[in-house]
């Protein structure tokens, strides 16, 4: 099993694939780091040999950042925002989506399970 940046890459899947379970690391950019790896993309995980994992560590090392570096500076990143008092700092520190989307439906996934408030209920045409 090939252990890279702190992550054991599938076995069965190809490298092209298995790489992309590394935090910070897409479809584009895995292709990018096996060109010049010089490795193929329909190689599995279990036929790299020590050799061809060292050239990718090598590649992603001097180049990329991924997992807990890339992790910490996004969230420095928004630790930033917040500490400025930015539109977008309130709109973290509040779980509310920060990139101008509606929240008057929708947003479950940010604001979490819905929570009745008492007397919002059928009041439109209701008599008393």
């Amino acid at each position: 099993m090939a252990r890279i940046a702190g992550v054991d890459l599938p076995k069965d899947k190809h490298i092209v694939i298995g790489l992309q379970y590394i935090y910070g690391i897409g479809p584009t950019l895995s292709k990018n780091l096996l060109q010049k790896a010089g490795l193929s993309e329909n190689t599995k995980v279990k036929d790299l040999s020590e050799e061809e994992v060292t050239r990718i560590r090598n590649v992603l090392d001097a180049d990329y950042k991924v997992e807990g570096d890339l992790r910490r500076e996004v969230q420095f990143n928004v630790k930033r925002l917040i500490d400025t008092g930015s539109v977008r700092g309130l709109r973290h520190k509040r779980s509310l989506p920060v990139r101008g989307q509606r929240t008057r439906t929708n947003a479950r996934t940010r604001r979490g399970v819905k929570k009745t408030v008492a007397g919002r209920g059928q009041r439109r045409g209701a008599k008393k």
